[in-house]
Protein backbone atom coordinates (compact mmCIF):
# COMPACT_ATOMS: atom_id res chain seq x y z
CA UNK A 1 0.00 0.00 0.00
CA UNK A 2 2.80 2.37 0.90
CA UNK A 3 4.51 1.59 -2.45
CA UNK A 4 1.26 2.47 -4.30
CA UNK A 5 0.99 5.72 -2.36
CA UNK A 6 4.61 6.54 -3.15
CA UNK A 7 4.02 5.84 -6.86
CA UNK A 8 0.85 7.99 -6.87
CA UNK A 9 2.67 10.82 -5.13
CA UNK A 10 5.47 10.52 -7.68
CA UNK A 11 3.03 10.79 -10.61
CA UNK A 12 1.29 13.80 -9.02
CA UNK A 13 4.68 15.43 -8.50
CA UNK A 14 5.55 14.85 -12.18
CA UNK A 15 2.22 16.32 -13.32
CA UNK A 16 2.69 19.35 -11.06
CA UNK A 17 6.25 19.88 -12.35
CA UNK A 18 5.03 19.62 -15.95
CA UNK A 19 2.24 22.16 -15.34
CA UNK A 20 4.65 24.54 -13.62
CA UNK A 21 7.13 24.24 -16.47
CA UNK A 22 4.43 24.79 -19.11
CA UNK A 23 3.09 27.91 -17.38
CA UNK A 24 6.56 29.29 -16.63
CA UNK A 25 7.51 29.16 -20.30
CA UNK A 26 10.89 27.43 -20.29
CA UNK A 27 12.33 27.35 -23.81
CA UNK A 28 13.07 23.73 -24.69
CA UNK A 29 14.20 21.70 -27.67
CA UNK A 30 11.02 20.01 -28.95
CA UNK A 31 12.90 18.00 -31.58
CA UNK A 32 13.97 15.39 -29.01
CA UNK A 33 12.73 13.72 -25.82
CA UNK A 34 9.23 12.54 -24.84
CA UNK A 35 6.58 13.39 -27.47
CA UNK A 36 3.78 13.33 -24.90
CA UNK A 37 5.70 15.79 -22.72
CA UNK A 38 6.42 18.05 -25.71
CA UNK A 39 2.73 18.15 -26.72
CA UNK A 40 1.58 18.94 -23.18
CA UNK A 41 4.25 21.61 -22.57
CA UNK A 42 3.06 23.46 -25.68
CA UNK A 43 -0.64 22.59 -25.54
CA UNK A 44 -1.36 23.69 -21.95
CA UNK A 45 -0.38 27.37 -22.38
CA UNK A 46 -1.82 27.44 -25.93
CA UNK A 47 -5.18 26.14 -24.69
CA UNK A 48 -5.23 28.74 -21.92
CA UNK A 49 -4.22 31.43 -24.42
CA UNK A 50 -7.15 30.62 -26.74
CA UNK A 51 -9.56 30.33 -23.81
CA UNK A 52 -8.53 33.87 -22.87
CA UNK A 53 -9.10 35.08 -26.46
CA UNK A 54 -12.69 33.78 -26.37
CA UNK A 55 -13.24 35.46 -22.97
CA UNK A 56 -13.08 38.88 -24.70
CA UNK A 57 -16.31 38.24 -26.59
CA UNK A 58 -18.00 36.54 -23.62
CA UNK A 59 -17.21 39.43 -21.24
CA UNK A 60 -18.62 41.93 -23.74
CA UNK A 61 -21.63 39.68 -24.32
CA UNK A 62 -22.34 39.34 -20.59
CA UNK A 63 -22.32 43.06 -19.82
CA UNK A 64 -24.15 44.23 -22.95
CA UNK A 65 -26.63 41.36 -22.57
CA UNK A 66 -27.92 43.04 -19.42
CA UNK A 67 -28.42 46.46 -21.01
CA UNK A 68 -31.84 47.87 -21.90
CA UNK A 69 -32.93 46.55 -25.35
CA UNK A 70 -30.21 43.94 -25.12
CA UNK A 71 -31.19 42.26 -28.41
CA UNK A 72 -29.82 45.27 -30.33
CA UNK A 73 -26.60 45.31 -28.25
CA UNK A 74 -26.01 41.53 -28.53
CA UNK A 75 -26.69 41.62 -32.26
CA UNK A 76 -24.21 44.50 -32.70
CA UNK A 77 -21.46 42.67 -30.77
CA UNK A 78 -22.11 39.45 -32.71
CA UNK A 79 -22.26 41.04 -36.16
CA UNK A 80 -19.19 43.17 -35.46
CA UNK A 81 -17.29 40.06 -34.37
CA UNK A 82 -18.40 38.36 -37.60
CA UNK A 83 -16.94 41.25 -39.64
CA UNK A 84 -13.80 41.32 -37.50
CA UNK A 85 -13.20 37.71 -38.47
CA UNK A 86 -11.89 39.09 -41.79
CA UNK A 87 -9.28 41.02 -39.78
CA UNK A 88 -8.66 37.92 -37.69
CA UNK A 89 -8.06 36.11 -40.99
CA UNK A 90 -5.30 38.56 -41.88
CA UNK A 91 -3.84 38.22 -38.39
CA UNK A 92 -4.11 34.43 -38.29
CA UNK A 93 -2.78 34.03 -41.84
CA UNK A 94 0.28 36.13 -41.05
CA UNK A 95 0.74 34.47 -37.64
CA UNK A 96 0.60 31.04 -39.33
CA UNK A 97 3.34 32.09 -41.75
CA UNK A 98 5.37 33.53 -38.86
CA UNK A 99 4.89 30.36 -36.77
CA UNK A 100 5.87 28.08 -39.69
CA UNK A 101 8.99 30.04 -40.67
CA UNK A 102 10.13 30.84 -37.10
CA UNK A 103 9.60 27.20 -36.02
CA UNK A 104 11.53 25.93 -39.06
CA UNK A 105 14.46 28.31 -38.41
CA UNK A 106 14.48 27.40 -34.69
CA UNK A 107 14.51 23.71 -35.67
CA UNK A 108 17.49 24.50 -37.93
CA UNK A 109 19.18 26.24 -34.95
CA UNK A 110 19.20 29.69 -36.66
CA UNK A 111 17.64 32.12 -34.09
CA UNK A 112 18.75 35.28 -35.89
CA UNK A 113 16.91 34.28 -39.08
CA UNK A 114 13.88 33.41 -36.92
CA UNK A 115 13.88 36.92 -35.40
CA UNK A 116 14.18 38.59 -38.81
CA UNK A 117 11.26 36.57 -40.19
CA UNK A 118 9.08 37.56 -37.22
CA UNK A 119 9.75 41.28 -37.64
CA UNK A 120 9.08 41.20 -41.38
CA UNK A 121 5.72 39.55 -40.64
CA UNK A 122 4.86 42.43 -38.28
CA UNK A 123 5.78 44.98 -40.97
CA UNK A 124 3.49 43.32 -43.56
CA UNK A 125 0.52 42.99 -41.20
CA UNK A 126 0.60 46.61 -39.97
CA UNK A 127 0.79 48.04 -43.52
CA UNK A 128 -2.19 46.00 -44.74
CA UNK A 129 -4.26 46.69 -41.64
CA UNK A 130 -4.09 50.48 -41.90
CA UNK A 131 -6.27 50.34 -45.03
CA UNK A 132 -8.80 48.00 -43.39
CA UNK A 133 -9.06 50.28 -40.35
CA UNK A 134 -9.86 53.31 -42.54
CA UNK A 135 -12.64 51.41 -44.35
CA UNK A 136 -14.13 50.33 -41.00
CA UNK A 137 -14.08 53.87 -39.59
CA UNK A 138 -15.77 55.40 -42.64
CA UNK A 139 -18.35 52.72 -43.45
CA UNK A 140 -19.23 51.29 -40.00
CA UNK A 141 -23.02 51.90 -40.26
CA UNK A 142 -23.22 50.62 -43.83
CA UNK A 143 -21.38 47.43 -42.87
CA UNK A 144 -23.86 46.69 -40.06
CA UNK A 145 -26.83 47.24 -42.41
CA UNK A 146 -25.20 45.00 -45.02
CA UNK A 147 -24.88 42.29 -42.38
CA UNK A 148 -28.66 42.29 -41.88
CA UNK A 149 -28.92 44.54 -38.80
CA UNK A 150 -32.10 46.60 -38.45
CA UNK A 151 -31.86 50.39 -38.86
CA UNK A 152 -32.21 50.85 -35.08
CA UNK A 153 -29.48 48.29 -34.31
CA UNK A 154 -27.15 49.88 -36.89
CA UNK A 155 -27.75 53.34 -35.39
CA UNK A 156 -26.96 52.16 -31.86
CA UNK A 157 -24.03 49.97 -32.92
CA UNK A 158 -22.11 52.32 -35.25
CA UNK A 159 -19.80 53.78 -32.52
CA UNK A 160 -19.04 50.22 -31.31
CA UNK A 161 -18.17 49.09 -34.85
CA UNK A 162 -16.02 52.19 -35.51
CA UNK A 163 -13.90 51.71 -32.38
CA UNK A 164 -13.43 47.97 -32.94
CA UNK A 165 -12.53 48.39 -36.62
CA UNK A 166 -10.37 51.47 -35.99
CA UNK A 167 -8.34 49.64 -33.35
CA UNK A 168 -8.03 46.47 -35.40
CA UNK A 169 -4.26 46.83 -35.77
CA UNK A 170 -4.07 45.92 -32.07
CA UNK A 171 -5.98 42.68 -32.79
CA UNK A 172 -3.58 41.84 -35.62
CA UNK A 173 -0.48 42.47 -33.49
CA UNK A 174 -1.87 40.42 -30.59
CA UNK A 175 -2.39 37.37 -32.85
CA UNK A 176 0.77 37.83 -34.88
CA UNK A 177 3.28 38.35 -32.07
CA UNK A 178 1.80 35.38 -30.24
CA UNK A 179 2.34 33.36 -33.43
CA UNK A 180 6.00 34.38 -33.39
CA UNK A 181 6.39 33.28 -29.76
CA UNK A 182 4.60 29.99 -30.49
CA UNK A 183 6.94 29.28 -33.40
CA UNK A 184 9.90 29.81 -31.08
CA UNK A 185 8.35 27.30 -28.65
CA UNK A 186 7.54 29.88 -25.96
CA UNK A 187 3.77 29.50 -25.70
CA UNK A 188 3.71 30.80 -22.11
CA UNK A 189 4.37 34.45 -23.09
CA UNK A 190 1.57 34.22 -25.67
CA UNK A 191 -0.73 32.92 -22.94
CA UNK A 192 0.27 35.56 -20.38
CA UNK A 193 -0.30 38.43 -22.84
CA UNK A 194 -3.93 37.27 -23.23
CA UNK A 195 -4.33 36.94 -19.47
CA UNK A 196 -3.16 40.52 -18.94
CA UNK A 197 -5.39 41.81 -21.76
CA UNK A 198 -8.43 39.99 -20.36
CA UNK A 199 -7.92 41.13 -16.78
CA UNK A 200 -7.83 44.74 -18.03
CA UNK A 201 -10.96 44.13 -20.14
CA UNK A 202 -12.88 42.52 -17.25
CA UNK A 203 -12.07 45.48 -14.98
CA UNK A 204 -12.80 48.16 -17.61
CA UNK A 205 -15.97 46.67 -19.15
CA UNK A 206 -18.40 47.25 -16.24
CA UNK A 207 -16.79 50.63 -15.46
CA UNK A 208 -17.09 51.99 -19.01
CA UNK A 209 -20.43 50.35 -19.86
CA UNK A 210 -22.32 51.21 -16.65
CA UNK A 211 -20.25 54.17 -15.39
CA UNK A 212 -18.40 54.53 -12.10
CA UNK A 213 -17.98 57.72 -10.06
CA UNK A 214 -16.87 60.53 -12.40
CA UNK A 215 -16.66 58.10 -15.38
CA UNK A 216 -19.88 58.33 -17.43
CA UNK A 217 -21.82 55.28 -18.67
CA UNK A 218 -20.89 54.73 -22.32
CA UNK A 219 -23.24 51.75 -22.70
CA UNK A 220 -22.46 49.50 -25.68
CA UNK A 221 -19.66 51.83 -26.84
CA UNK A 222 -17.90 51.31 -23.49
CA UNK A 223 -17.46 47.62 -24.32
CA UNK A 224 -15.48 48.52 -27.46
CA UNK A 225 -13.30 51.03 -25.57
CA UNK A 226 -12.57 48.49 -22.80
CA UNK A 227 -11.70 45.70 -25.25
CA UNK A 228 -9.39 47.93 -27.32
CA UNK A 229 -7.54 49.20 -24.21
CA UNK A 230 -7.25 45.66 -22.80
CA UNK A 231 -5.80 44.27 -26.03
CA UNK A 232 -3.47 47.28 -26.28
CA UNK A 233 -2.02 46.50 -22.84
CA UNK A 234 -1.50 42.89 -23.94
CA UNK A 235 0.42 44.05 -27.03
CA UNK A 236 2.67 46.27 -24.87
CA UNK A 237 3.52 43.21 -22.76
CA UNK A 238 4.35 41.21 -25.91
CA UNK A 239 6.59 43.95 -27.33
CA UNK A 240 8.49 44.20 -24.04
CA UNK A 241 9.36 40.49 -24.14
CA UNK A 242 9.99 40.52 -27.89
CA UNK A 243 12.69 43.17 -27.60
CA UNK A 244 14.00 41.98 -24.24
CA UNK A 245 16.22 39.51 -26.09
CA UNK A 246 16.65 36.98 -23.27
CA UNK A 247 15.05 34.05 -25.13
CA UNK A 248 15.67 32.10 -28.35
CA UNK A 249 14.54 35.02 -30.51
CA UNK A 250 17.02 37.83 -31.07
CA UNK A 251 15.04 40.89 -32.18
CA UNK A 252 16.34 44.29 -33.27
CA UNK A 253 14.42 47.32 -34.54
CA UNK A 254 16.57 47.27 -37.68
CA UNK A 255 14.85 44.00 -38.62
CA UNK A 256 11.70 46.07 -39.36
CA UNK A 257 13.41 47.54 -42.42
CA UNK A 258 11.71 45.92 -45.45
CA UNK A 259 13.58 42.88 -46.71
CA UNK A 260 11.76 42.09 -49.94
CA UNK A 261 13.04 38.55 -50.39
CA UNK A 262 11.87 37.64 -46.87
CA UNK A 263 8.56 39.49 -47.40
CA UNK A 264 7.87 37.56 -50.62
CA UNK A 265 8.73 34.26 -48.91
CA UNK A 266 6.36 35.06 -46.02
CA UNK A 267 3.57 36.19 -48.34
CA UNK A 268 3.82 32.92 -50.30
CA UNK A 269 2.91 31.11 -47.09
CA UNK A 270 0.60 33.78 -45.62
CA UNK A 271 -1.50 34.56 -48.72
CA UNK A 272 -3.17 31.15 -49.00
CA UNK A 273 -3.34 31.11 -45.18
CA UNK A 274 -5.21 34.44 -45.23
CA UNK A 275 -7.49 33.16 -48.02
CA UNK A 276 -8.02 30.02 -45.95
CA UNK A 277 -9.45 31.99 -43.06
CA UNK A 278 -11.20 34.60 -45.24
CA UNK A 279 -13.05 31.73 -46.90
CA UNK A 280 -14.12 30.41 -43.49
CA UNK A 281 -14.89 33.92 -42.16
CA UNK A 282 -17.00 34.91 -45.16
CA UNK A 283 -18.93 31.68 -44.72
CA UNK A 284 -19.64 32.58 -41.07
CA UNK A 285 -20.61 36.12 -42.15
CA UNK A 286 -23.06 34.71 -44.70
CA UNK A 287 -24.54 32.37 -42.07
CA UNK A 288 -24.90 35.27 -39.59
CA UNK A 289 -26.67 37.34 -42.28
CA UNK A 290 -28.93 34.39 -43.19
CA UNK A 291 -29.94 33.90 -39.54
CA UNK A 292 -30.56 37.66 -39.13
CA UNK A 293 -32.85 37.81 -42.18
CA UNK A 294 -34.78 34.59 -41.41
CA UNK A 295 -34.87 34.82 -37.60
CA UNK A 296 -35.07 38.58 -36.92
CA UNK A 297 -33.35 40.41 -34.04
CA UNK A 298 -34.05 37.70 -31.45
CA UNK A 299 -33.01 34.88 -33.80
CA UNK A 300 -29.77 36.69 -34.63
CA UNK A 301 -29.03 37.51 -30.98
CA UNK A 302 -29.71 33.89 -29.96
CA UNK A 303 -27.43 32.52 -32.67
CA UNK A 304 -24.64 34.96 -31.77
CA UNK A 305 -24.95 34.02 -28.07
CA UNK A 306 -24.69 30.29 -28.87
CA UNK A 307 -21.81 30.90 -31.27
CA UNK A 308 -19.78 32.90 -28.72
CA UNK A 309 -20.35 30.17 -26.11
CA UNK A 310 -19.41 27.43 -28.57
CA UNK A 311 -16.23 29.29 -29.53
CA UNK A 312 -15.33 29.62 -25.86
CA UNK A 313 -15.23 25.83 -25.64
CA UNK A 314 -13.64 25.31 -29.06
CA UNK A 315 -10.82 27.85 -28.92
CA UNK A 316 -8.84 25.86 -26.31
CA UNK A 317 -8.91 22.95 -28.81
CA UNK A 318 -7.58 25.32 -31.45
CA UNK A 319 -4.85 26.26 -28.99
CA UNK A 320 -4.01 22.59 -28.56
CA UNK A 321 -3.91 22.16 -32.35
CA UNK A 322 -1.39 25.04 -32.51
CA UNK A 323 0.95 22.79 -30.53
CA UNK A 324 0.92 20.42 -33.50
CA UNK A 325 1.87 23.32 -35.83
CA UNK A 326 4.92 24.22 -33.72
CA UNK A 327 6.03 20.60 -33.31
CA UNK A 328 5.58 19.83 -37.01
CA UNK A 329 7.53 22.96 -38.02
CA UNK A 330 10.43 22.39 -35.62
CA UNK A 331 10.72 18.66 -36.35
CA UNK A 332 10.60 19.14 -40.12
CA UNK A 333 13.37 21.74 -39.66
CA UNK A 334 15.36 19.11 -37.76
CA UNK A 335 14.63 16.51 -40.57
CA UNK A 336 12.66 14.28 -38.16
CA UNK A 337 9.65 13.38 -40.34
CA UNK A 338 8.39 10.46 -38.27
CA UNK A 339 8.47 12.51 -35.06
CA UNK A 340 6.51 15.28 -36.83
CA UNK A 341 3.78 12.78 -37.75
CA UNK A 342 3.72 11.30 -34.23
CA UNK A 343 3.18 14.76 -32.75
CA UNK A 344 0.02 15.17 -34.87
CA UNK A 345 -1.45 11.81 -33.82
CA UNK A 346 -0.69 12.47 -30.14
CA UNK A 347 -2.22 15.96 -30.28
CA UNK A 348 -5.29 14.61 -32.13
CA UNK A 349 -5.86 12.02 -29.38
CA UNK A 350 -5.87 14.71 -26.68
CA UNK A 351 -8.20 16.96 -28.70
CA UNK A 352 -10.77 14.17 -29.16
CA UNK A 353 -10.79 13.50 -25.40
CA UNK A 354 -11.23 17.23 -24.70
CA UNK A 355 -14.05 17.64 -27.24
CA UNK A 356 -15.95 14.63 -25.82
CA UNK A 357 -15.84 16.25 -22.37
CA UNK A 358 -16.99 19.58 -23.83
CA UNK A 359 -19.89 17.93 -25.67
CA UNK A 360 -21.10 16.30 -22.44
CA UNK A 361 -20.77 19.62 -20.58
CA UNK A 362 -22.67 21.51 -23.30
CA UNK A 363 -25.64 19.16 -23.24
CA UNK A 364 -25.70 19.00 -19.43
CA UNK A 365 -25.38 22.73 -18.72
CA UNK A 366 -26.08 24.57 -21.98
CA UNK A 367 -29.27 26.24 -20.78
CA UNK A 368 -27.60 27.49 -17.59
CA UNK A 369 -24.66 28.92 -19.55
CA UNK A 370 -26.96 30.78 -21.94
CA UNK A 371 -29.17 32.14 -19.14
CA UNK A 372 -26.03 33.66 -17.64
CA UNK A 373 -25.46 35.78 -20.77
CA UNK A 374 -29.02 36.88 -21.53
CA UNK A 375 -32.19 37.27 -19.48
CA UNK A 376 -34.41 37.50 -22.61
CA UNK A 377 -36.33 34.20 -22.91
CA UNK A 378 -36.84 34.59 -26.68
CA UNK A 379 -33.06 34.86 -27.14
CA UNK A 380 -32.47 31.95 -24.75
CA UNK A 381 -34.81 29.60 -26.68
CA UNK A 382 -33.01 30.20 -29.99
CA UNK A 383 -29.57 29.99 -28.37
CA UNK A 384 -30.13 26.63 -26.63
CA UNK A 385 -31.49 25.12 -29.86
CA UNK A 386 -28.49 26.43 -31.82
CA UNK A 387 -25.98 25.26 -29.21
CA UNK A 388 -27.34 21.71 -28.99
CA UNK A 389 -27.41 21.22 -32.77
CA UNK A 390 -23.99 22.78 -33.46
CA UNK A 391 -22.28 20.91 -30.59
CA UNK A 392 -23.06 17.54 -32.23
CA UNK A 393 -20.00 18.06 -34.42
CA UNK A 394 -17.51 18.91 -31.65
CA UNK A 395 -15.27 15.87 -32.21
CA UNK A 396 -15.01 16.59 -35.94
CA UNK A 397 -14.33 20.30 -35.27
CA UNK A 398 -11.38 19.22 -33.10
CA UNK A 399 -10.05 16.71 -35.66
CA UNK A 400 -10.32 19.32 -38.42
CA UNK A 401 -8.41 21.90 -36.37
CA UNK A 402 -5.41 19.70 -35.65
CA UNK A 403 -5.16 18.51 -39.26
CA UNK A 404 -5.37 22.04 -40.69
CA UNK A 405 -2.75 23.18 -38.15
CA UNK A 406 -0.49 20.35 -39.31
CA UNK A 407 -0.54 21.57 -42.91
CA UNK A 408 -0.08 25.18 -41.84
CA UNK A 409 2.79 24.35 -39.47
CA UNK A 410 4.55 22.57 -42.34
CA UNK A 411 4.08 25.66 -44.53
CA UNK A 412 1.59 23.81 -46.79
CA UNK A 413 -1.08 26.51 -46.51
CA UNK A 414 -2.69 25.80 -49.90
CA UNK A 415 -4.07 22.38 -48.87
CA UNK A 416 -6.33 23.65 -46.03
CA UNK A 417 -7.28 26.65 -48.23
CA UNK A 418 -8.74 24.36 -50.90
CA UNK A 419 -10.37 22.16 -48.24
CA UNK A 420 -12.02 25.24 -46.73
CA UNK A 421 -13.12 26.51 -50.16
CA UNK A 422 -14.92 23.28 -51.04
CA UNK A 423 -16.16 22.62 -47.51
CA UNK A 424 -17.52 26.10 -46.72
CA UNK A 425 -18.40 27.80 -50.00
CA UNK A 426 -19.38 24.86 -52.19
CA UNK A 427 -21.04 22.80 -49.43
CA UNK A 428 -21.88 24.63 -46.19
CA UNK A 429 -23.30 27.85 -47.68
CA UNK A 430 -25.51 26.14 -50.32
CA UNK A 431 -26.71 23.60 -47.73
CA UNK A 432 -27.56 26.32 -45.19
CA UNK A 433 -29.40 28.39 -47.84
CA UNK A 434 -31.31 25.33 -49.05
CA UNK A 435 -32.39 24.25 -45.56
CA UNK A 436 -33.18 27.77 -44.30
CA UNK A 437 -34.98 29.15 -47.38
CA UNK A 438 -36.14 26.31 -49.63
CA UNK A 439 -37.12 23.88 -46.88
CA UNK A 440 -38.41 26.70 -44.64
CA UNK A 441 -36.35 25.70 -41.59
CA UNK A 442 -35.10 29.27 -41.05
CA UNK A 443 -32.24 29.58 -38.51
CA UNK A 444 -32.48 25.86 -37.64
CA UNK A 445 -31.38 25.04 -41.19
CA UNK A 446 -28.24 27.11 -40.66
CA UNK A 447 -27.56 25.38 -37.33
CA UNK A 448 -27.76 21.94 -39.02
CA UNK A 449 -25.47 22.90 -41.92
CA UNK A 450 -22.57 23.80 -39.57
CA UNK A 451 -21.76 20.35 -38.03
CA UNK A 452 -22.50 18.57 -41.33
CA UNK A 453 -19.95 20.69 -43.23
CA UNK A 454 -17.34 20.54 -40.46
CA UNK A 455 -17.53 16.73 -40.48
CA UNK A 456 -16.82 16.68 -44.23
CA UNK A 457 -13.86 19.07 -43.77
CA UNK A 458 -12.33 16.86 -41.05
CA UNK A 459 -12.63 13.69 -43.17
CA UNK A 460 -11.07 15.41 -46.21
CA UNK A 461 -8.24 16.71 -44.00
CA UNK A 462 -7.49 13.20 -42.68
CA UNK A 463 -7.28 11.70 -46.18
CA UNK A 464 -4.84 14.44 -47.30
CA UNK A 465 -2.80 14.08 -44.09
CA UNK A 466 -2.27 10.36 -44.73
CA UNK A 467 -1.05 11.11 -48.29
CA UNK A 468 1.90 12.94 -46.67
CA UNK A 469 2.57 15.74 -49.19
CA UNK A 470 2.94 18.17 -46.24
CA UNK A 471 6.23 16.47 -45.25
CA UNK A 472 7.95 17.62 -48.45
CA UNK A 473 7.17 21.40 -48.29
CA UNK A 474 10.14 23.79 -48.16
CA UNK A 475 9.88 27.17 -46.36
Amino acid sequence: MSEQNTASMGRLSQIFTLLKQALRGDELDFTQGSMRRAVLLLAIPMMLEMAMESVFALVDLYFVGHLHNSSHAIQTVGLTESVLTIIYSLAIGMSMAATAVVARRVGEKDPEAAGKAGMQAIFIAVVFNILISIIGLVYAREILLLMGASAETAEQGTPFMRIMMGGSVIIVLLFLINGIFRGAGNAAIAMKSLWIANIANIILCPVLINGFGPIPAFGLTGAAIATSIGRGIGVCYQLYHLFKGSGVLKIRLTYLKPHWEQIIALLKIATPGIFQFVIASCSWIFLAQLVATTGGDHGSAGYQTALRLMMFFMLPAWGMSNAAATLVGQNLGAKQLERAEQSVMKTGKYIIIYMLLVMALTFAGGRYFIAFFSNDTAIQDVAINALQIMSLGYIFYGMGMVLMSTFNGAGDTWTPTWVNFFGFWLFQIPLAFLLAKQFGLGPVGVFIAIPVAETGIALAGFILFKKGKWKTVKV
